[in-house]
């Protein structure tokens, strides 16, 4: 259970293995439905069922410690606002104030600017024989979107997201170096203290003027720190996972493109293949979470304390849920998936990631309905957080 000696071995720094985690999910599966890394101390769950009720049993599982593995044993301090590392009631009380504007509804109305950002990245290529779906769209358009959205300067974008990047990178076959400084957001200090004195149609603002009853009862407006580190949480979050979404896009419509031809003849099923897509390869594919109690699971013990992999990219292709979980399929058909979590974690920003993706998927067929990537040439990206591409460039046919 423990090591590789003693059959199948989970490393989430492994470079082979973030290669492609697949087979050693199934093993999991299959073998060790409760692991246990004794190196790096943490246990890893991948059923989908378990996966699930984790998520759901917030007092059990608690996000308080964080929901990276190495936040949670440097034991981080969570400054307040940056609500993924909290529980209730900060957590309640910090996640509601987004709630308000990452409505479906209010998501949805911004279509026709996603739709003219998407446009304005492809149609530098109409006369390309390739295309980088990293450089060239993923790393473009959801950076303007929630430039827009923060009314973070045309300008400034490119800087933000190169930022937010280097945040998540790690050296190859290492954890990351987690500290309570990189999710602060001192960097957007000058953008928010702007503000302040100049108010827009924006999020910052709406954040900077928002009142709200906090978890002591009191009724005011978030500090500017608080502001600050929710900038810094939505500028990440809004780049690196749509990014990684769009380029897990180009590749399984590569590697598939009888599904690929399918969509172009019928683009109503584009929706259905994003979410196929953020099943197969979820741009997270582990949330880490913190015991609070002894937990019995799988005829074992987890301790009081304990870090706590979900492993959602295994989760997300066990065969009890999903029939034939490791084929690839934009028909498929199926309630839910669990890339963006379950429960009261649930993504706030998901109607705006599947927004973007669905956009996304219909500009790049209509322009280019055959493309295939360069494997030679593709990197993946280094990170222990997140999984996607550094770089796929793809000739178009």
């Amino acid at each position: 259970m423990t090591s590789r000696a003693a059959g199948v071995y989970y490393d989430p720094y492994d470079v082979d293995i973030h290669a492609d985690p697949y087979p050693v999910f199934r093993r999991l599966r299959e073998e060790a439905p409760l692991y246990y890394n004794e190196p790096y101390d943490f246990y890893a769950v991948s059923w989908f069922d378990d996966v699930e009720r984790g998520f759901a049993d917030r007092e059990t599982y608690i996000s308080g410690r964080g929901s990276v593995l190495e936040a949670i044993k440097n034991d981080m301090p969570v400054p307040p606002g940056f609500f993924i590392f909290e529980d209730p009631p900060r957590h309640t009380v910090h996640r509601g104030l987004l709630s308000r504007v990452f409505t479906p509804k209010r998501m949805n109305a911004l279509e026709p600017q996603v739709r003219r950002f998407c446009a304005a990245a492809l149609d530098r290529l109409a006369s390309a024989d390739e295309i980088d779906f990293v450089a060239d769209l993923g790393a473009q358009m959801p950076m303007r979107v929630i430039g827009m959205l923060l009314g973070i300067p045309e300008a400034d974008q490119e800087g933000v997201r190169s930022r937010s990047d280097a945040h998540l990178r790690t050296e190859p076959g290492q954890p990351r170096d987690y500290s309570v400084q990189t999710v602060t957001g001192e960097e957007f200090a000058g953008y928010v203290d702007w503000r302040r004195e100049h108010p827009a149609d924006d999020l910052v603002t709406e954040l900077i003027n928002a009142e709200f009853e906090d978890e002591t009862g009191a009724v005011r407006t978030l500090t500017r720190d608080e502001v600050l580190v929710y900038v810094n949480l939505l500028a990440t979050a809004g780049n690196e996972t749509t990014n990684r979404l769009i380029g897990w896009t180009g590749k399984l419509l590569s590697d598939h493109p009888d599904q690929r031809r399918a969509l172009v003849a019928d683009p109503s099923g584009i929706p259905n293949a994003i979410e196929e897509i953020l099943r197969y390869e979820p741009p997270a594919p582990h949330v880490a979470r913190c015991t609070s109690r002894d937990v019995e699971l799988h005829g074992r013990r987890i301790p009081d304390g304990s870090a706590v992999l979900f492993l959602v990219g295994a989760a997300n292709r066990d065969d009890r849920r999903f029939p034939e979980g490791d084929r690839f399929d934009v028909g498929r058909r199926f309630g839910h998936h669990l890339t963006f979590v379950y429960g009261a974690h649930f993504c706030v920003g998901a109607a705006l990631a599947r927004l973007e993706g669905r956009v996304a998927l219909e500009e790049l067929l209509a322009r280019f309905p055959d493309w295939e990537v360069d494997m030679d040439r593709a990197e993946l990206a280094s990170t222990s957080t997140v999984r996607g591409w550094e770089t796929l460039p793809a000739s178009l046919n």
